[in-house]
C-alpha cells in the first residue's frame, strides 16, 4: 500500500546524487588553474595536464565525489527524518491527515483529469474509548498499531492510507469504483479482527463517479463521514456505502 508520501528517490538519494554532481567542480576547477598557470586554454593543454599528474587529479576526483557525497547524503537523511516527522503519524507508521489531504487533493485532480473513479474510505476503531478504559491506553494503542497493520495487508499497493485522528483512519483508493471500493472495506473489516485481539472497525464509503455533476472534495468526505457514521448506529462492525454526493470532481483552475 502506498502511503501519503512522496513518491520517487528518497531525500538522501538525492542529495547524495547532487553532491556528487557538485564534486565534478573540483578537477575542473583544477584544469582551469592550470591552463591560467600555463597561459594555455585549448583541449589538448588540458589532456597533456591530466597526463602529466594523474594521480593528483584521480585523488583530486575521487576524494571530493566521496565527501561531496556523503555530506549530500546525511543532509538527505535529515531532511527525510524531518518529512517523516511532518507527515506520518509516530504510533502507527501510516501518514498523517495533513500528508493524507495533499495526497487527496492531487488525487482528485488526476480523476478528474483522466475521468477514472476514485474512493474514499473512513474507518473507526469500535469501542476504543471503552478498551482504554478498561485495559489502559498501552492496549489501546497496540489496536490501533493492528488495525493500521489490517489496512496494509488489504490495501494495494495504489491505495493511499492515513490515520485520520484519534481512532479514526483514512484511505483512498484511485482508480476505483463502488463494488471495489466495498470489497477493499469488507476485506479490511475483516483483517482487522485478526490483526487485534478481536477489535472490530466500521467503515463509511465514498465513490467519485466520473463524468457527473462537479463536486467540492469537501463533500465527498463529509458524505463518506455520514456513511460511516451510519454504520456505527446501524450496530459497528459493518461497511456502509454514502448514498449521496457522487459526481465528478473538477479543480478550480
Amino acid at each position: 500500500m502506498r502511503e501519503a508520501l512522496e513518491p520517487g528517490l528518497s531525500r538522501a538519494a538525492r542529495h547524495g546524487l547532487l553532491g556528487a554532481l557538485l564534486a565534478l567542480g573540483a578537477p575542473l576547477g583544477l584544469l582551469l588553474v592550470g591552463a591560467f598557470e600555463r597561459g594555455d586554454l585549448t583541449f589538448e593543454g588540458a589532456r597533456q595536464d591530466v597526463a602529466s599528474r594523474p594521480w593528483t587529479y584521480g585523488y583530486v576526483a575521487v576524494s571530493t565525489l566521496v565527501a561531496f557525497g556523503l555530506f549530500g547524503y546525511r543532509v538527505g537523511r535529515q531532511a527525510d527524518r524531518l518529512f517523516d516527522l511532518s507527515h506520518r503519524d509516530s504510533l502507527t507508521g501510516l501518514s498523517n491527515r495533513r500528508a493524507f489531504e495533499e495526497r487527496f487533493h492531487d488525487e482528485l485532480a488526476r480523476a478528474a483529469r483522466y475521468q477514472t473513479p476514485l474512493s474514499i474510505l473512513l474507518l473507526d476503531v469500535d469501542g476504543l474509548k471503552q478498551r482504554n478504559d478498561r485495559h489502559g491506553h498501552r492496549a489501546g494503542d497496540l489496536t490501533l498499531v493492528g488495525v493500521a497493520e489490517a489496512i496494509r495487508r488489504g490495501g494495494r499497493r495504489t491505495d493511499v492510507a492515513a490515520r485520520w485522528g484519534g481512532d479514526e483512519f483514512a484511505i483512498l483508493a484511485p482508480s476505483t469504483g463502488g463494488e471495489e471500493a466495498l470489497q477493499l472495506a469488507e476485506r479490511v473489516r475483516e483483517l482487522a479482527a485478526s490483526e487485534t485481539d478481536g477489535t472490530t472497525v466500521s467503515v463509511g464509503v465514498q465513490t467519485l463517479e466520473p463524468g457527473r455533476e462537479e463536486i467540492a472534495p469537501e463533500a465527498l468526505l463529509r458524505a463518506a463521514d455520514a456513511a460511516l457514521y451510519e454504520a456505527k448506529e446501524r450496530g459497528r462492525n459493518r461497511v456502509v456505502a454514502a448514498a449521496s454526493a457522487r459526481g465528478a470532481y473538477t479543480p478550480a483552475p
